[in-house]
């Protein structure tokens, strides 16, 4: 992507994505507190990263999918009328997914990831960025690649946009996790519920000001 914000901007929705409840520190903390180590949380770290790893890839991936057939102006009235619509949604429906208990084990935290991103839209709030600039180096590949190669450069720079957001993700929520197991004790579970339900406003907001984004840059 031309220029260096692009990638700050993943940095700092993956660090948001993080300190969202719903995408895995309350469970990785679960897992923590139920065996009663650190080691476990940082366990729970990688299903996490998997699940929402393949949600925002998916998502993007359709997203270009859908790019090939339509206008960039129209994808991206799309991708802004998607966004404002799940954001009014989440606004008007604050309780998350049911499915999954507090109990979780690897792969059932690695599914939970995945819908969690899913159903919060997180890979659709990345999408504008990604559309408002090509990747680095981008036109002059353009200019020289057809085909295979065009398409091997579009997968490496998703792939590698996918693994930044995600690397920041798992950073924020492994220190939120620890930062709770070690405290649990004295703030008890109430804390952390009233946490969660207090984030979903606040994720709405997020997912109509990223619609807005996807307008104007």
């Amino acid at each position: 992507m031309s220029g260096s914000w692009p990638w700050g901007v993943l940095i700092f929705l993956g660090a948001y994505h993080g300190l969202n409840p719903g995408m895995g520190w309350l469970f990785a903390l679960s897992l923590g507190l139920q065996q009663r180590s650190r080691t476990a949380i940082l366990r729970a770290l990688i299903p996490i990263a998997i699940g929402h790893a393949v949600a925002v890839s998916l998502t993007l991936a359709a997203v270009g999918l859908v790019g090939a057939k339509l206008p960039h102006q129209a994808l991206k009235f799309l991708v802004a009328g998607i966004l404002f619509a799940l954001g009014l949604y989440r606004i008007s429906r604050s309780r998350h997914p049911r499915g999954a208990g507090m109990r979780v084990g690897f792969r059932d935290l690695a599914v939970w990831s995945f819908l969690m991103a899913s159903a919060h839209g997180a890979g659709l709030m990345l999408a504008p960025v990604l559309l408002a600039h090509p990747m680095q180096g981008m036109h002059h590949a353009m200019d020289s690649a057809t085909g295979s190669n065009l398409a091997e450069i579009a997968i490496s720079v998703l792939a590698l946009a996918v693994l930044v957001h995600t690397l920041s993700l798992i950073l924020v929520a492994g220190a939120t996790a620890t930062l709770f197991y070690q405290f649990y004790e004295r703030w008890g579970l109430g804390l952390l519920r009233h946490t969660w339900f207090n984030f979903d406003l606040l994720w709405a907001l997020a997912l109509m000001i990223a619609g807005l984004a996807a307008l104007i840059i």
